[in-house]
């Protein structure tokens, strides 16, 4: 199996990133550069990773989601590869059209950087089959907008089609996300936006693992 990051300037969890898929799968993932057109047919996994690409100007994610970088990412998903975004790379994945929705700035008006709980809502995608159904694990966050909109009908949409796949669990909801939204996948379920960092809890080192099980399974259900 074969994984691979997008760098972009910005980006500061690009690191953190490479070490969690090279310490579960135990092969390193390519990097792609933001100017890059294509992507390897034979990556499996693709993940964008947090920061602050471009600085945050304009919105978050916006110059990002225009690179060229991303036209070669909407050629993988239409092929069936799997994509991850954590926190910017959600917020990207959001401005490129590739989920529904929009990430605005947190409530508090104020960055927020502390652990939250997220139940398992959908365990039957490709990056939760690890998990039970409702159980509750822990995740650190830290962004300024993460409150996640989207319009009635999307809402509804997206909650009857099961596209919703963590919520914020037990009052943890740090940002306002409408239905206390942490992550949700595209119709397909080949793509995955979440603004909490799995990839920093992944081993007791990190005083936990609830993360693990989130890459364990995309990249075993890519290996199967």
């Amino acid at each position: 199996m074969k994984s691979a990051v997008i760098i972009l300037p910005g980006l500061n969890r690009d690191r953190d990133m490479i070490a969690a898929l090279t310490k579960i799968s135990g092969t390193p993932p390519i990097t792609v550069w933001q100017t890059e057109t294509t992507i390897p047919a034979d990556v499996d996994l693709i993940v964008i990773p947090g920061g602050f690409s471009y600085g945050d100007y304009l919105r978050c994610g916006a110059i990002a989601a225009r690179m060229p970088v991303m036209q070669a990412v909407r050629d993988a998903v239409a092929r069936g590869t799997r994509v991850i975004g954590v926190c910017n790379g959600f917020q990207i994945l959001l401005e490129a059209g590739l989920l529904p929705g929009a990430l605005m700035r947190n409530a508090s008006l104020k960055f927020v950087c502390r652990e939250v709980k997220l139940e398992v809502v959908n365990t039957q995608t490709a990056f939760t089959s690890l998990y039970t159904k409702g159980q509750i694990i822990r995740c650190p966050v830290a962004h300024h907008d993460g409150n996640f909109f989207a319009d009635p009908d999307t809402l509804a949409r997206i909650e009857d089609q099961g596209q919703v796949v963590f919520r914020y669990a037990e009052g943890t909801n740090p940002n306002g996300s409408l239905n206390d939204i942490a992550g949700l996948v595209n119709e397909r379920g080949n793509v995955l936006g979440l603004m909490p960092h799995p990839e920093n809890l992944i081993e007791t080192a990190h005083g936990g693992a609830d993360g693990r099980p989130l890459f364990e399974a995309a990249l075993g259900a890519v290996a199967a």
